[in-house]
């Protein structure tokens, strides 16, 4: 789908004004045609059409949409979609004027030109109004039950600069150099990725990098505190599914900033592992697997040891408290009191696959887990040994390397 690409809708039930003793015209084909028309605008950056599809009433939202528009006409779309989910998705307050309005949940499914093989695909919940004979959008923040809330984006929360490197493409609220140099880092982590992963991914890195602790959260749809110390995350869908929504490298500025540049580079290498592993992760793969080989593409050239690598899983086997079994999930968790001895032992089980077997043995195995079937199985058809002896082996190489 390129430039001349026109919006794709989903057919609903027609809603109409509620309280009404005469059968409602049918909201769905005008709510489709708003949005038809705004997408077309903001791909082709259409500024009077953009602001023609606004409520004249409400200025305050159509100043933000205004701003939003300015905000995104940097980024290079290659499309821009909206498929409507349903009107009269929540109750909305009446209207003091008696204006005929809906709600309707939206699915906006965006591309990036030259990067985005799948669309990234977020949800909205929007308003629309009636004046006269016209439909308009008129907001975007009436509550949507549950608590649910159309999400953010980063041109919502101000200017997008732009910098393109050789592998990646940065979007970004902070200052040109500092993005510059997220886009060096991407540059030198996609070809270390490929060189552990092969192919079969897109070969290229998306960051976006927003200004603040508090953007990145917002873009999670998450609270600051669960990311205070996390330098950067991926987002995306694993499972398989070519069709799954693209990836991003969301960047915290505070944190990230703080690290070397050795630590910086061991981020975006990470972080790069899993946008080219989603395809082949679901929800059979543990995270001690996922996070591992992720940390192992990372330090596979660091030229450090596994005492530098892994200082605090070292100082708990120095202390005579060795793990007695390879992470869970749980212990990965954000707020975990192991969380980095969770990093440290899954990279050393996938270390530890890579010397006592092959590189191409671990990324095989990685791949064969996706498929289905137990643990064990997937261990017994790689490796030739089960869970049990696997976990005895890494015991032992935990101890050896570190103690």
């Amino acid at each position: 789908m390129g430039l001349t690409a026109v919006v794709v809708v989903a057919a609903v039930v027609a809603a109409g004004c509620a309280g009404s003793t005469r059968k409602p015209a049918p909201t769905t084909t005008p709510v489709r045609e708003v949005l038809t028309r705004r997408a077309s605008a903001l791909l082709h950056h259409d500024r009077t059409a953009f602001l023609a599809g606004l409520d004249p009433r409400a200025p305050r939202f159509a100043a933000e949409q205004r701003a939003m528009f300015e905000d995104i006409a940097a980024v290079p779309l290659a499309s821009w979609s909206y498929t409507l989910v349903k009107t009269d998705a929540f109750p909305l307050p009446p209207s003091a004027d008696g204006t005929v309005r809906t709600a309707a949940e939206v699915r906006l499914s965006y591309r990036l030109r030259g990067y985005d093989t799948r669309p990234v695909v977020s949800t909205a919940y929007l308003t629309f109004s009636r004046r006269g004979t016209r439909w308009y959008l008129a907001g975007d923040d009436d509550g949507a039950p549950g608590g649910h809330r159309t999400a953010v984006q980063l041109w919502d929360q101000g200017p997008v600069r732009v910098v393109r490197g050789k592998h990646s493409l940065v979007l970004g609220l902070g200052d040109p150099a500092t993005l510059r140099g997220y886009a060096a880092d991407a540059d030198r982590a996609v070809p270390e990725v490929r060189h552990a992963w092969g192919s079969g991914w897109p070969g290229k890195a998306v960051v976006e990098a927003p200004a603040s602790l508090d953007q990145m959260a917002a873009l999670l749809g998450a609270r600051p505190d669960d990311y205070r110390d996390i330098a950067a995350v991926t987002t995306g869908e694993g499972g398989g599914n070519a069709a799954a929504p693209a990836d991003r490298v969301i960047v915290n500025p505070a944190a990230f900033g703080e690290l070397s540049a050795f630590g910086r580079q061991v981020v975006l290498t990470h972080e790069t592992t899993h946008v080219a592993t989603r395809l082949s992760t679901d929800a059979h793969t543990p995270l001690w697997l996922s996070e591992g080989i992720a940390d192992w593409v990372a330090y596979r050239d660091a030229g450090r040891t596994a005492r530098e690598i892994a200082p605090e899983l070292a100082a708990d086997v120095r202390a005579g408290h060795a793990p007695a079994r390879l992470p869970d999930d749980a212990d990965f968790g954000a707020t975990a009191s192991g969380l980095a001895q969770a990093y440290e032992g899954g990279w050393l089980a996938c270390r530890m696959i890579a010397d006592q077997w092959s590189p191409d043995v671990l990324t095989a195995f990685y791949r064969s887990v996706a498929r289905g079937g137990t643990l064990d199985s997937r261990l017994r058809a790689s490796l030739g040994i089960g869970t049990a002896d696997f976990t005895a082996r890494w015991r032992a190489y935990v101890r050896r390397e570190l103690g």
